[in-house]
């Protein structure tokens, strides 16, 4: 419906730019040759001319001669002092023909140019409305709005493949329990927790964590970077927040993921501008909508960290981010089931042992052992 209303909107500006052009042209068209001074005697002396009327202007002296020539063409002459053209006339024998003084007209020396910049205007915000629909670019009306991206939970991406996160898994059910079923709890009185900090190494699977949530629990999925919150222009990060929790509330029950939050929320009071740094405005809008006055009912916010040493205490306690989920390295168990899983689609040789890649990769990540045979494909393939 969007699409069918700014095309609407291109044919009707276009309609009218046309308009304008059109009557223009035809007033241009409409205009009489111009006629010089100089001309005009020297066709008087020669008796060229078969007609002359006069045209004085409102409020001044000034006027236009429409000159009549005796082969049927129209010139036009402009003069400050028409009176005196008036009287030159009627020395070289002529009676001049004076019409009523005439003023400025108003629609072309008004209307026409007002007309033409709210064209251009309209022109311009239609231009910006399409990049705002196209994507996340310059959006100059658009500062304040959320970037967040929803997707709805992809059944595919569930903890079936999530190898080697266990016990991650397992401390991660509760939220998958409550977000289908959340009555269970809170008839017994129960808070849920409002937020869950994914920590850990770079590579571990924080992020496949959250998706698995949503995807296990069938719920809206709001997906954002933390430097996707801060920009130059103070304010603009905090209405993002705003922006953010109240579309995650038309879509509750919901989870919003924050992917490297210690970009936003850095320890305060460490930044240039004390208080008033944009970065820390931000900090506490968050702060409010996670746990403030405002209500966030069924809504979990995830984020993902590999610097928790350096968040601000107050997004750390209970009633922000109850649960803290250690995501470490996968132990020799863990290595081999996310082998297995990234060799679901490879053809592998027969003398290729998982097991034993598996136990001499001691302390390497998930993102590591995928990138292990993505490499090996590689090479199979540049060796036919």
């Amino acid at each position: 419906m969007k699409q069918k209303g700014r095309g609407f909107n291109s044919y009707l500006f276009f309609i009218f730019l046309l308009f304008i052009t059109t009557f223009l042209l035809f007033q241009v068209k409409n205009q009489q040759e111009e006629y010089t001074y100089q001309e005009f005697v020297t066709d008087m002396e020669a008796d060229k001319i078969h007609e002359i009327v006069v045209v004085p202007y409102e409020n001044n002296e000034a006027g236009r001669l429409e000159v009549q020539l005796r082969d049927g063409s129209d010139r036009v002459l402009h003069a400050t002092d028409i009176h005196e053209l008036e009287l030159l006339a009627r020395e070289k024998g002529y009676n001049p023909f004076v019409k009523e003084a005439e003023g400025e007209s108003w629609f072309l020396t008004t209307m026409v140019p007002l007309l033409v910049i709210i064209a251009v205007a309209f022109f311009f915000l239609m231009m910006m409305n399409a990049q705002n629909a196209g994507g996340a670019g310059s959006k100059m009306m658009n500062f304040g709005k959320s970037r967040a991206k929803m997707t709805l939970g992809d059944k595919e991406v569930n903890f079936s493949v999530v190898a080697g996160l266990k016990e991650e898994k397992e401390e991660l059910e509760e939220i998958v329990d409550f977000l289908k079923s959340p009555s269970k709890y809170t008839q017994l009185g129960a808070r849920i927790p409002k937020g869950v900090l994914l920590e850990g190494p770079p590579g571990t699977g924080k992020t496949l964590l959250a998706k698995a949530v949503a995807g296990e629990a069938g719920v809206p999925f709001f997906s954002i970077s933390g430097s996707d919150f801060v920009e130059m222009y103070v304010g603009v990060g905090a209405s993002r927040v705003r922006d953010m929790f109240e579309e995650a509330k038309k879509n509750a029950p919901c989870i919003v993921f924050i992917d490297e939050i210690d970009a936003v929320a850095r320890r305060r009071g460490t930044g240039m501008g004390g208080g008033h740094d944009e970065r820390e405005q931000t900090l506490n809008q968050l702060l409010v909508e996670m746990d403030g006055f405002g209500v966030n009912e069924g809504i979990i916010v995830m984020a993902a960290t590999n610097r928790v040493d350096i968040l601000d205490p107050a997004i750390l306690r209970p009633g922000r981010f109850d649960r803290k989920v250690t995501v470490g390295s996968p132990d020799v168990g863990g290595r081999e089931e996310i082998l297995k899983v990234h060799a679901r689609k490879k053809p592998l040789g027969d003398d290729v042992d998982l097991k034993q890649i598996a136990q001499t990769t001691a302390g390497v990540t998930g993102a590591d052992l995928e990138n292990l045979l993505n490499e090996a494909d590689i090479n199979a393939a540049k060796s036919d």
